[in-house]
């Protein structure tokens, strides 16, 4: 954002009268007496329900240049990082994207620690920040960025009550495109919707069942980034039926020929050498390959989140072991 001397000060009886004609009329004329009478905290919190009222779209970048720069040195911290929060999203929606980015910066300053004096924030205020991040990052096409702030995000909201059906099914959606290992309660968003096979989708990659995955791929044409993927996901798909394979068998009965991973990944034999080392240089697993016996001896699995399909075959194995 520019600096506030760029702005003029707001005469407040002419934005107030500006205002009301689109607004609910309580939300400014508080203005007009918390503002002369320095009445800061109780006008941060009409800031706030300004801010969060959808109807104030138009005035939110206005308010803020001309009007918030003013006393903003006087906020707590909260107040401080949630304005700047609201105002890049704000800003956002204008496709303001350096404008956008100079405010995440400034909340970020704060967050980070950057004043001491202005005390601690709630989860709330992380949460502005972290939404305008993700939101921020999706936008310029980033997605590394977009998944680490959406998951940040969401580690700071009530799913039920912070966010929309509607919101909750956007992220969902987006998301499930990012990590094909996600596994998080915003999931059950796509339940009973158009995009519910995208759940599946995940879920059968978590659980490395091919079979599963080319029954799903004559739906990955509804979304082109995925069927433009198709090579990378089918590799994907590979590489953790490979691990599931692995991960499925006792510590004492893993070394695999490479024909039995050709098996049961629907490799062609001669690919299987190559996934083992992609496996193990992405330390998915550890052990050693036999080029000429063309074998594999795997010691170590990556843990990851199991659906309950594999913690009930989990169960019976412990149960084996119990029992023996």
């Amino acid at each position: 954002m520019s600096s506030s001397s760029d702005h003029p000060k707001v005469v407040l009886d002419e934005f107030i009268a500006t205002a009301l004609f689109s607004m609910p009329q309580d939300l400014f004329r508080k203005f007009a007496y918390y503002y002369p009478n320095r009445l800061r905290h109780q006008l941060t919190l009409k800031l706030f329900e300004l801010f969060d009222h959808p109807l104030s779209k138009p005035f939110r970048v206005d308010v803020f240049e001309r009007f918030v720069t003013d006393f903003e040195s006087k906020l707590n911290r909260s107040a401080y990082v949630l304005l700047h929060a609201n105002i890049a999203h704000a800003t956002l929606l204008y496709v303001d994207l350096d404008g956008t980015k100079a405010d995440m910066d400034e909340a970020w300053r704060i967050l980070d620690g950057g004043d001491s004096r202005l005390g601690s924030v709630e989860s709330s205020v992380n949460a502005a920040y972290y939404g305008v991040a993700a939101d921020y990052y999706k936008a310029k096409a980033e997605y590394a960025p977009y998944y680490r702030n959406s998951l940040l995000y969401l580690a700071c909201v009530d799913l039920a009550v912070d966010m929309t059906a509607e919101e909750r099914l956007a992220r969902a959606h987006d998301l499930g495109f990012q990590c094909f290992w996600l596994m998080h309660p915003i999931l059950d968003a796509l339940d009973g919707t158009p995009f519910e096979w995208i759940k599946r989708l995940l879920f059968t990659f978590n659980e490395g069942s091919i079979g599963k995955f080319e029954a799903l791929a004559p739906l990955l044409p509804q979304e082109p980034i995925l069927q433009e993927n198709y090579p990378f996901l089918r590799q994907k798909i590979c590489l953790m039926a490979l691990i599931e394979s692995v991960f499925k068998r006792s510590a004492d009965n893993r070394t695999m020929s490479f024909s039995t991973i050709a098996e049961e990944t629907r490799l062609p034999i001669d690919e299987v050498e190559h996934s083992v080392m992609k496996a193990l240089s992405l330390k998915f697993i550890r052990g050693s390959m036999d080029q000429v016996d063309q074998k594999a001896q795997i010691t170590w699995v990556q843990p990851r989140v199991l659906s309950r399909t594999q913690i009930g075959d989990l169960a019976k194995r412990l149960d084996g072991w119990v029992n023996k």
